[in-house]
């Protein structure tokens, strides 16, 4: 008779526990070997998300990445010790856009003089002046290595239409100048100021900030273009945050490839005589839909003075000023 093979005892539970854990451990050790590397990051993600690996699960009370595993930056997920020694030995400009048409103007020094206090701090930064006014640009003291130039523009009897040029003039300014003089781009609103640190953890390939009115309500709330006629349109089932317009970053080229894409959709609108529900701002959360954003920024990078703090935004770095619209806009 032939004798019965003998019996192997399956692992026990806590074996099969141990290895799954070190095969974990071996996969981020990997992933950090892989994209650690300071001189790689433009070229490769541009993102710098490894840096806030070991931050995302320092806030309990938000969620600091999203569904695609981009960041989302809170105060409390980062270092900006740590950040601010992997990006400076990279020698970067970062280039930032602001519009500062009719008698929005008047918020020009407010911004530049708090951005000198809080944005990127010791990076070179070059500033762009979008304005039909350049003889009313306020002269302020800039810091080594920081430039600005003014560049003129028409101005407008509808404010509608100078939001709808925005994203054509950026497109065309990254092609002919911008694109030879930066690395990284911001592209912001005038009627705003700096309160707080806004340094190199907003840096990444295209980056994008949660509108500070939603970014605590469901899907269902966001104001979405909803006419399935527009180029903008979302529909009830698409979207995963709703981005604020005031802010758009990331590299050049990548930003010069969105206001190209934002643009062509709302030229193709208004052929429809289509005007999306929120202008370039419908646009550009469609784009962001479907071209996700590498990094997003909190609401402490967009917020509004008329607001409230709240638990979650423990502090304020960038928010749009108390205005009277019907002051400065030449229609309402």
């Amino acid at each position: 008779t032939t004798s019965p093979a003998p019996t192997i005892s399956p692992p026990p539970r806590t074996t099969i526990t141990t290895i799954s854990y070190l095969l974990l451990v071996l996969l981020l050790l990997l992933l950090l070997n892989t994209y650690l590397s300071p001189q790689t990051l433009p070229q490769n993600t541009g993102s710098g998300w490894y840096e806030d690996l070991l931050g995302f699960f320092r806030r309990t009370d938000v969620v600091s990445v999203t569904p695609w595993l981009a960041p989302i930056v809170w105060e409390g997920t980062f270092d900006p010790v740590l950040i601010d020694n992997i990006y400076k030995p990279m020698n970067l400009t970062i280039a930032t856009t602001v519009f500062a048409v009719g008698k929005y103007v008047s918020f020009l020094k407010d911004f530049l003089e708090t951005a000198e206090k809080h944005f990127m701090i010791n990076f070179r930064v070059r500033y762009y002046v979008f304005t039909d006014r350049p003889n009313e640009v306020p002269s302020v003291n800039l810091s080594g290595g920081r430039h600005l130039t003014v560049i003129s523009i028409p101005g407008s009897n509808r404010w509608q239409e100078i939001s709808a040029q925005r994203m054509k003039i950026i497109h065309n300014t990254i092609e002919t100048q911008i694109r030879k003089e930066a690395d990284y781009i911001f592209c912001l609103d005038v009627d705003s100021k700096f309160h707080f640190r806004w340094g190199a953890e907003s840096l990444g390939r295209l980056v994008s900030v949660i509108h500070p009115g939603y970014y605590d309500t469901t899907r269902n709330n966001f104001p979405y273009e909803r006419r399935p006629a527009s180029k903008a349109f979302m529909s009830m089932d698409q979207g995963d945050y709703y981005y604020g317009g005031a802010v758009i970053g990331g590299l050049v080229e990548d930003v010069y490839i969105l206001t190209k894409e934002c643009q062509k959709r709302f030229e193709e609108d208004a052929k429809n005589s289509i005007e999306a529900a929120w202008q370039e701002e419908s646009h550009l959360n469609r784009y962001l839909y479907y071209n996700k954003p590498s990094k997003v920024l909190s609401p402490e990078y967009l917020w509004q003075d008329f607001k409230a703090r709240t638990k979650k935004v423990k502090v304020i770095r960038f928010s749009g000023v108390i205005k009277n619209y019907a002051a400065v806009r030449p229609n309402v």
